[in-house]
């Protein structure tokens, strides 16, 4: 979810920043917590008794232990199973979309990995509430390491999902770890260009040093006080003077359709100077020299849509595609099952996890 607004578009950069950033290893490099079955009863999103699911914990290449749940279709038959991990949006939780994506995935056919990023949800890490363009696209490689080394799963058939803000992630991932063969990004969002520029590009040198100057006196006074000052989070309620994303976003993250108590934009917010690094480092730098397949899925009608447009123009290789959605607007393709493509997702996985 969520973007920087220039001081002209919106009252207050600190606001828009907020609707940017709104455990051991065993034998195989990872613990299954005891077979243990989630009886679905912390998600958003109805249980599918199609699948199996496993709470699961591994570490990243920093040490972090990122918790996941794994799901496997319950008439599974002998074999490996091609494997997908999935996270997003930003600021959410496996509990949330990417269960949903990886619930369905798994009930045609797909081990699907759905697990909290790190310094959030159930996952390690401190602070809390951290995001990071190199960690967090660490974290979809660390998931790779996991289901390469499952029994179940066949490592040369490994593909991702990144939503939102973590289908930048996914690209970033893509790009820089040949074992994924295959990457879908649904309702992206580019973290490092709108922290950097704002919303449609809207801040320029001059905005940008302003924030700059704002963020790193808080760095100062962070240190001084021993603690992490937060930026504001989605409204409690709305007025009805919000821009229609931040209301989407609301009907989402704020009401029984997508609440959960562990996400940073239900019932939380980001740590303030997390936008710093996002920032300084572009995460799609290398983009155009992703070899493996590629499918950005977009709605019609999203606010974000230019993030996808514009990310996809960089790829090359005729094994690449952007799917627009009629009449979807962002926050859709989070749970709307009559939205989101799953068989086109499902097609693209079967053709290029061979």
């Amino acid at each position: 979810m969520n973007i920087v607004f220039n001081k002209r578009i919106f009252n207050s950069v600190l606001w828009g920043l907020t609707l940017v950033f709104v455990l051991m290893s065993n034998a195989r490099g990872a613990e299954i917590m005891n077979g243990e079955k989630n009886n679905g009863g912390d998600k958003v999103f109805a249980r599918s008794e199609a699948v199996d699911v496993k709470k699961v914990k591994f570490k990243n290449r920093y040490g972090i232990e990122l918790t996941g749940d794994l799901y496997l279709p319950k008439d599974r038959k002998t074999g490996k199973l091609p494997a997908i991990a999935v996270s997003g949006p930003f600021g959410a939780v496996k509990e949330q979309a990417s269960g949903l994506y990886a619930q369905t995935m798994a009930e045609r056919g797909f081990a699907a990995l759905a697990f909290d990023p790190s310094y959030t949800g159930e996952s390690g890490g401190e602070p809390r509430n951290v995001a990071s363009p190199d960690i967090n696209t660490e974290d979809f490689s660390a998931a790779v390491d996991f289901l390469s080394v499952q029994p179940e799963i066949d490592a040369d058939k490994i593909g991702i999902i990144g939503i939102c803000g973590f289908g930048g992630f996914a690209l970033n991932a893509a790009a820089n770890d040949p074992r994924i063969k295959a990457t879908v990004t649904s309702t992206m969002y580019d973290m490092s260009r709108v922290n950097a520029n704002g919303y449609f590009d809207a801040m320029g040198e001059k905005e940008r040093y302003e924030l700059r100057q704002k963020l790193n006196e808080q760095r100062t006074e962070d240190f001084k006080n021993g603690t992490f000052a937060k930026a504001p989070g989605l409204p409690e309620k709305l007025t009805g003077e919000e821009p229609q994303f931040v209301q989407d976003y609301y009907g989402y993250y704020k009401t029984p359709r997508g609440f959960h108590k562990r996400s940073i934009n239900s019932n939380g917010n980001w740590n303030m100077t997390s936008v710093l690094s996002f920032m300084n480092m572009p995460i799609l730098a290398y983009s155009g020299e992703i070899r493996s397949a590629v499918l950005m899925l977009h709605g019609e009608k999203a606010h974000s849509r230019y993030f996808s447009e514009d990310a996809y123009k960089k790829l090359k290789g005729d094994n690449k595609e952007l799917m627009i959605i009629p009449g979807a607007n962002h926050v859709d393709l989070y749970d709307q099952k009559d939205k989101i493509p799953f068989d086109k997702i499902e097609k693209f996985f079967k053709t290029n996890l061979k």
